[in-house]
């Protein structure tokens, strides 16, 4: 069966519907994707499928050795580890930042609205919108550099996220209720405890979804 994409360039459709699918925890770690499968599966030239791949591969999103096909990566502790410690060094700095100013992202504040919109004790559908609550700490400083930084993360993040909701691991009500604590902290001005409270956020997160990866059969 033939997947229905929305045409950017075929390749950007074809790398955006995988990127999809991989977020959904649909491709799980592991999962092979060959050029063939690729082309079969969207109804593309072996070309573009091969085009597609590469893209997702540069982005960290696949993984490819020499002579083996593109795979799903199969995250670590290690892994993990480092993702969620390259985030807390990021979203700290930005934190400190706009605590200083006082300053409020209108962005993470809609962004935390729709977090807790989703409603469910543990979402998948959380993951897109608490992704843009802490984009947007970020991209508030207007430092194109740090954003271009943070954003080079983003994906690898979201694959993370993914298992960890994937996996029923956190509940969404608590999560916004921990993004509203650091927004109050920032409009009080208290960067310390903003940064304590993110701390503790991304560490509960990262710890449950080790522990979840080495229970793992």
């Amino acid at each position: 069966m033939v997947r229905r994409i929305e045409a950017v360039s075929v390749v950007e459709a074809v790398g955006d519907d995988i990127r999809g699918r991989l977020f959904a925890g649909e491709l799980v770690g592991g999962t092979a994707l060959t050029e063939a499968i690729v082309a079969e599966e969207y109804g593309v030239s072996r070309s573009t499928a091969k085009a597609a791949i590469e893209k997702l591969t540069a982005e960290g999103l696949l993984q490819r050795d020499a002579h083996k096909p593109a795979r799903v990566p199969v995250l670590d502790a290690d892994d993990v580890r480092d993702v969620y410690r390259t985030r807390m060094r990021l979203e700290s700095e930005a934190i400190r930042e706009l605590a200083a100013a006082r300053s409020v992202p209108p962005a993470a504040t809609e962004a935390n609205a729709r977090v807790r919109a989703t409603g469910a004790a543990a979402s998948i559908d959380s993951v897109e919108p608490d992704m843009r609550f802490h984009a947007a700490l970020v991209v508030a400083l207007e430092s194109p550099r740090l954003e271009r930084m943070y954003l080079s993360l983003v994906d690898e993040v979201r694959l993370c996220m993914a298992q960890v909701q994937g996996r029923r691991l956190l509940d969404v009500q608590q999560i916004a209720d921990e993004h509203q604590q650091i927004l109050d902290h920032i409009a009080a001005g208290d960067a310390d405890a903003a940064v304590q409270c993110l701390h503790g956020h991304l560490t509960r997160a990262s710890d449950r979804l080790i522990a979840a990866l080495a229970a793992a059969p």
